[in-house]
């Protein structure tokens, strides 16, 4: 890759970005709150940890060890045969990006609520009004997730240096700043130690099968394993030098941001008498009527929805630019054209996947709507695909192998062994199973 970060903060900062997204802040609570708070918690950082650190560990050594993005990699690494596996990261990306883009335009869409004063409200029926009623227009979900993919856009034709790298290193602080901030205001409330008691006090008795699984499954998508992403993001460095320290932090960072989601939600929901909610149901009508209740609660909602949007657009620019990486070295085309080509495409696609909340809505697919069929194929069957590959291939490969760092020996590489062999293939397995059956 002709292209490198400046120094491998800069590659820890954008890939925890990458992994960093809403999910984590609008999911990860309300599992947890269900699934006994800190026992969902202690399981969920083990698969991280476990599962997760070497699934982005093998994503990272086969990127910074051919110099080559997801597709190319595997042509190097295993031949020619096995590029399927990284179309399938480069497609699924795609798709993700497609409705993830729409989702992203919500954010803008509410920071401009939030800025004019239309979401202080503190009735949650009015509010759930207000996002029903926004999402179904067929007019201003669409122009809000053409300027989110606009924007993303913006910052990958930059290219990596200046562009991934400057965004990321001004984005991820302020991401983690905010969220102390509304820590801080949050904590400080009255009542709000029972939300930290319900988040951080173990009760196995309310951990469910079923909140396992999701625990597992939110290992392995927060990281934004499964994609081929870290493989793009790890070719632009100039050695495999240190790569696991790398994903470690990356590991780390992106656990860090789940545990100050719940120190952000909890508090401030049990001050305000109100549960959490899931999905979308937490962030843009929950939240508001916290922030409502507020002195200044119209800044801190601007805020939060701020903070929300630069979440939103760390992981977008990682899956543009993943998929650009591709279209470059495919089409032998110029960074900025092969950027261009693929937001249009993206901006077309998004349109029937926002109006399938609207004039769409009856439109459905094996009865999925345009949003619910992408999102369903990419986390349910393609990211378990890829990610089960990586371990297979790395588990026996010889190939996979002679490309671990001679650094990694010893204990550190039979435990490798063993969770890509056996453990990360099963347990992985069983979210394709479940995805399919379910």
């Amino acid at each position: 890759m002709s292209q490198q970060w400046t120094s491998r903060v800069g590659h820890i900062l954008a890939a925890a970005g990458s992994a960093i997204g809403i999910g984590a802040i609008w999911k990860f609570s309300y599992v947890a709150a269900n699934n006994g708070g800190g026992a969902f918690l202690i399981v969920f950082l083990l698969f991280s940890f476990i599962i997760g650190l070497a699934v982005l560990l093998a994503e990272n050594i086969l990127g910074s060890s051919t110099h080559a993005e997801a597709v190319n990699a595997f042509k190097k690494m295993m031949g020619r045969n096995w590029v399927i596996i990284g179309v399938i990261g480069v497609f699924s990306s795609w798709c993700i990006y497609s409705f993830y883009s729409v989702v992203g335009g919500w954010t803008i869409g509410y920071t401009v609520m939030a800025a004019t004063g239309q979401l202080n409200i503190t009735d949650s029926a009015e509010l759930t009004g207000i996002f029903t009623r926004f999402i179904s227009n067929p007019l201003w979900p669409i122009l809000a997730h053409l300027a989110f993919a606009g924007l993303t856009c913006f910052v990958v034709l930059a290219g990596v240096q200046r562009g991934l790298e400057k965004a990321v290193k001004i984005m991820m602080p302020m991401l983690f700043i905010i969220m102390i901030l509304l820590i801080i205001v949050g904590i400080s409330l009255p009542g709000s130690s029972e939300g930290l008691k319900l988040f951080l006090y173990p009760d196995f008795s309310k951990l469910t099968p079923q909140g396992v699984l999701d625990a597992l499954g939110l290992a392995f998508f927060s990281l934004s394993i499964g994609l081929g992403i870290h493989i793009t993001y790890s070719a632009y460095l100039a050695d495999n030098k240190g790569i696991a320290n790398s994903s470690m932090w990356v590991v780390i960072l992106s656990c860090m941001v789940c545990v100050l989601a719940g120190l952000m939600i909890f508090p401030a929901l049990s001050a305000a008498g109100l549960e959490p909610n899931a999905g979308p149901g937490l962030t843009f009508m929950t939240m508001p009527v916290y922030f409502a209740n507020l002195p200044g609660g119209n800044i801190l909602a601007v805020t939060f929805f701020v903070l929300l949007l630069m979440a939103a657009l760390t992981s977008a620019i990682s899956l543009l630019e993943h998929i650009v990486a591709y279209v470059q070295m495919r089409f032998q085309w110029t960074r900025r054209r092969a950027g261009l080509v693929v937001t249009a495409s993206i901006m077309l696609m998004g349109i029937p996947v926002s109006l399938s909340f609207g004039p769409m809505s009856d439109v459905t697919f094996a009865g999925k709507t345009v949003f619910d069929l992408l999102d369903y194929l990419t986390s349910n069957i393609l990211m378990p695909l890829f990610g089960i590959a990586m371990c297979l291939i790395f588990g026996w490969s010889r190939r996979a192998n002679a490309l671990i760092p001679d650094n990694i020996s010893g204990l550190k590489r039979q435990c490798l062994l063993l969770v890509w062999r056996y453990i990360g293939p099963i347990c992985i397995g069983i979210i394709l199973v479940h995805g399919l059956i379910g």
